[in-house]
């Protein structure tokens, strides 16, 4: 008895030694959390970090216990004010969501109960359904179709990708593989399709030559002449046209294909139509815009992120599919130790029959709780002001000489550079590129580039709830210092 009292009092705990300084110090995080975001305006957008900042990340592996309150006070010293800046009203690069609170609340009251979203019977997992059901009313599925929360974009790219492979591959290619298949499959997209496509063509067996890059017209949406020319010629080689990926907003410029036509064609060729949505899939809540997407509930599949224009914090995204049995039979594997049983915790419905993942975490709150206080009508609202500022953005970049518009405006990218006097494509890059470092370094706004047609450009992407107006002037206003300055400094420029 003595050895088993031992034993007992040994037993160790990653719970708080005292529940009260764990409340103190809670409260005090919470309170430096609302102040964090009700400021985020008068900070830097970006900042580069100290050395002596830097090197706080090379300190070597904790072998024994420090106080939590100073664990926290690391975090605030060296992490918290070196973000990525992507919750800053002038962050445009790439493209992001600025996140939300009280989605924020969300993801801590996920990680406060843990549970695991690879299925069963407990409220998260019906929380989980709900949210996707949601996401299908939203694009116009149906009821009946099928769907689930993954990382992000690229993840749910490769699962409707993946359902499609399956679907028209001709062979149980689960069991068989893909070398069995009668016909090498091909697939088709614009030629501004994401990289994310390349990634899951070679994930599933295909290869990248597997995936047909089709020329795009002048507003850089896929040339549908081009698109039926390139079936054929496939068909007569002895490929199979499988599938074709219709770009809702694409990466570079945010062009939106012809959906309504892009289904007539699957349909008529007998091809999985699926739609990259990640961009743009949600203008279909926008009440101004969503004509811009019409044509995506005729989808068989669809890519879209939550969190980019819902503001979930990161990470979440949503695959979408048309036909519920074929999704679940492209993933579902039940082994011994994950049946279903008539009654108890394993009675729910599994989950991960829908994805790669197993373990799934609980993504589906901080979409729940953000939708319920605010509605999808205010989200949509909110997409409409991020194209509308996108289009005062463009209208600035027009009426200003120094600055030279590199694409059409569609939805909320803006795709420009600066002008130089007899610039070489060399010397504008370079030129436009240092104005985008200064721009960062300064603080003043993030921006990415790229190359549309041939031709470097800058680029900024409109994703944020928390930008206004004015700081699109700013924006102008200070590139046009920027560049008289670094003109000034190098005349040669």
């Amino acid at each position: 008895m003595d050895s088993l009292r031992e034993l007992t009092a040994a037993d160790e705990t990653l719970d708080p030694a005292d529940w009260a300084d764990a409340e103190a110090l809670s409260h005090r995080i919470l309170d430096d959390a609302i102040t964090y975001l009700k400021d985020v305006r008068e900070r830097p957008v970006w900042r580069e970090m100290p050395a002596e900042v830097r090197s706080f990340f090379k300190t070597p592996l904790p072998r024994s216990p420090a106080p939590v309150a100073e664990v926290y006070d690391d975090v605030a010293r060296n992490v918290m004010p070196y973000p990525m800046g992507n919750i800053h009203p002038r962050f445009w690069s790439w493209y992001m969501g600025a996140s939300n609170f009280t989605g924020a609340l969300g993801d801590f009251l996920a990680a406060i109960q843990g549970s695991n979203l690879g299925g069963g019977n407990h409220a998260a997992g019906l929380l989980d359904s709900q949210v996707v059901n949601w996401m299908k009313e939203m694009m116009g599925f149906p009821a009946t179709s099928s769907g689930t929360l993954v990382s992000g974009g690229s993840m749910a790219n490769i699962i409707g990708l993946t359902v499609a492979r399956n679907a028209k591959a001709g062979v149980d290619v689960r069991e068989r593989g893909v070398a069995a298949m009668p016909k090498p499959l091909r697939y088709y997209a614009s030629d501004q399709v994401h990289s994310c496509h390349r990634k899951a063509m070679e994930a599933l067996g295909l290869g990248n030559r597997a995936l047909r890059r089709i020329p795009t017209d002048a507003g850089l949406r896929i040339d549908i002449g081009a698109l039926k020319a390139a079936i054929a010629e496939d068909r007569e080689a002895g490929f199979k046209p499988a599938c074709v990926i219709g770009t809702a907003g694409s990466v570079n410029t945010g062009a939106v294909d012809d959906l309504q036509v892009l289904a007539k064609v699957a349909a008529e060729e007998d091809l999985w139509f699926h739609v990259d949505g990640c961009i743009g899939a949600l203008i279909a809540i926008a009440p101004e815009n969503r004509p811009l997407v019409a044509g995506i509930q005729q989808a068989d599949s669809i890519a879209l992120d939550p969190h980019k224009w819902l503001h979930a914090p990161f990470e979440a995204g949503c695959a979408l599919v048309r036909d519920a049995a074929a999704h679940r039979n492209t993933f579902a594997v039940t082994p011994e130790y994950l049946e279903s049983t008539p009654r108890g915790l394993a009675s729910g419905a599994w989950l991960h029959d829908y994805g790669l993942q197993t373990s799934r975490g609980f993504r589906a709150l901080k979409i729940w709780m953000a939708l319920k206080e605010h509605g999808v009508e205010k989200f949509g609202r909110l997409i409409d002001q991020n194209i509308a500022q996108a289009r005062y953005l463009t209208g600035l970049i027009e009426t200003e000489p120094a600055l030279e518009l590199m694409a059409p405006t569609t939805i909320n990218i803006v795709s420009f550079r600066h002008r130089l006097d007899d610039g070489s494509e060399e010397r504008l890059k370079a030129f436009n590129t240092e104005i985008m470092l200064r721009l960062q370094e300064e603080g003043i706004a993030a921006l990415s580039d790229t190359t549309v047609h041939g031709r470097h450009c800058l680029r900024v992407a409109i994703a944020n709830h928390r930008t206004r107006r004015e700081d699109l002037d700013l924006l102008v206003r200070e590139m046009l210092r920027l560049g008289r300055e670094i003109k000034a400094a190098a005349p040669s420029m």
